[in-house]
């Protein structure tokens, strides 16, 4: 509520505020019409250039749609060379894609022919990959069996023993030799070979000095490498002596004993790095032999053996020579007498065979002979023809 002087105003009635705001309007109308009257003197003045400025105007509208249609027409002729020159592209683009699409099939089918073939000859060598791979997994097993042999002294006996023994089987007949045939002394000898007296029964022993081998194998220097080759020498002259001891009987054994060792490089150092050991062991009348040389050896005591039996048993060959002598001298005398018996027997033949000639004739006379020509003094006798 306001109070103006005596009148009084509430500010909440609607109608108050109804006549305010038209007062407000009514203001602001007359404040625009005053402004527009100072603004119609100044556009009037500004309209004369914009006149001018208008005609130019309309001028280069004019001028602008000549050109716009110039530019319509020429347009359309680029877009009609346009349209030619895309058809023929896409011709000559089509041509070339089915050019290329056929150089492509013919490319893949020979790609697809070499790779088939490629893919073939790879299975066949993955599948010569796979037995190789396989073979070297059984090689590697008993390679790793075969070392854990070697590493165990105990071992690496019996493997030198088993190889011997497939050597002396696959050389001598089973009745030449004897498998850990136990001496007068009480030593078991790993093969006895029974050779006729000289030289008579020869002992086998094998022995595998690895060890001292290897050591000398992995000698980092040329010090380390002598003090092996010594300790290598050592132990095989202690192999040398042992041998010479237990398997040298004199009036059993052979006046010697051989030494088997069951690996080619073992040898082979020996004999080219120690000389002076494989002369003290042939002054111990121990000969050191290897697989190869021991089967030459073997090769050797069988001929050896082959000459004895036939020397032993010349004297039956010359008996049985002597019987079969006899015999053929008997054979000779029963066909002597056989002759003779046939030929005797040919005669009687002969002569039965005359005698019935003879019988035939006769009959063949009687057969022929005419009983009613008889003799007038002779009524009833019938004359026999002779002979």
């Amino acid at each position: 509520m306001i109070t103006l002087g005596e009148i009084s105003v509430d500010l909440s009635d609607p109608v108050v505020w109804a006549v305010v705001g038209g007062a407000v309007a009514l203001v602001l109308l007359m404040v625009l019409i005053l402004s527009g009257l100072k603004a119609a003197k100044r556009s009037a003045l500004a309209v004369e250039p914009l006149a001018h400025h208008m005609a130019a105007l309309g001028k280069t509208v004019q001028a602008l749609g000549q050109g716009q249609e110039r530019l319509a027409g020429g347009l359309a002729a680029v877009s009609d060379h346009q349209a030619r020159a895309q058809a023929s592209l896409q011709e000559a683009m089509e041509r070339r894609l089915e050019e290329v699409q056929k150089g492509m099939s013919e490319t893949l089918h020979g790609t697809s022919t070499r790779t088939a073939r490629s893919l073939g000859e790879l299975q066949q060598k993955l599948e010569q990959i796979d037995r190789a791979q396989a073979k070297i997994e059984k090689l590697s097993g008993d390679v790793l069996g075969l070392q854990d042999i070697l590493s165990n002294k105990q071992r690496r006996g019996m493997f030198g023993e088993i190889q011997l023994n497939d050597i002396v089987s696959g050389a001598l007949p089973p009745d030449a030799y004897a498998l850990q045939a136990t001496l007068s002394n009480g030593k078991r000898a790993d093969v006895l070979i029974h050779l006729p007296n000289p030289p008579g029964p020869i002992v086998i022993d094998a022995k595998f000095p690895l060890e001292a081998y290897e050591a000398l194998m992995r000698a980092p220097n040329a010090e380390a490498q002598a003090r092996a080759l010594r300790e290598f020498g050592a132990a095989v002259r202690v192999h040398i002596k042992a041998i010479s001891e237990k398997y040298i009987i004199e009036g059993e054994t052979a006046d010697g004993a051989l030494m088997f060792l069951p690996s080619e490089a073992v040898y082979a150092e020996l004999h080219a790095r120690l000389p002076e050991v494989v002369r003290a062991g042939f002054d111990a009348r121990v000969w050191i032999v290897s697989p190869t040389t021991c089967m030459a050896t073997l090769n050797t005591m069988r001929a050896v053996m082959k000459d004895a039996r036939m020397r032993e048993q010349a004297g039956e060959i010359r008996k049985a020579l002597k019987q079969l002598h006899r015999d053929v001298e008997i054979v000779g005398e029963r066909a002597g007498k056989l002759e003779a018996h046939l030929r005797q027997a040919g005669d009687d033949v002969a002569g039965i065979l005359t005698a019935s000639s003879r019988a035939g004739k006769r009959a063949e006379r009687l057969d022929n002979f005419d009983f009613e020509e008889m003799a007038p003094d002779g009524a009833g006798v019938v004359p026999l023809p002779r002979g």
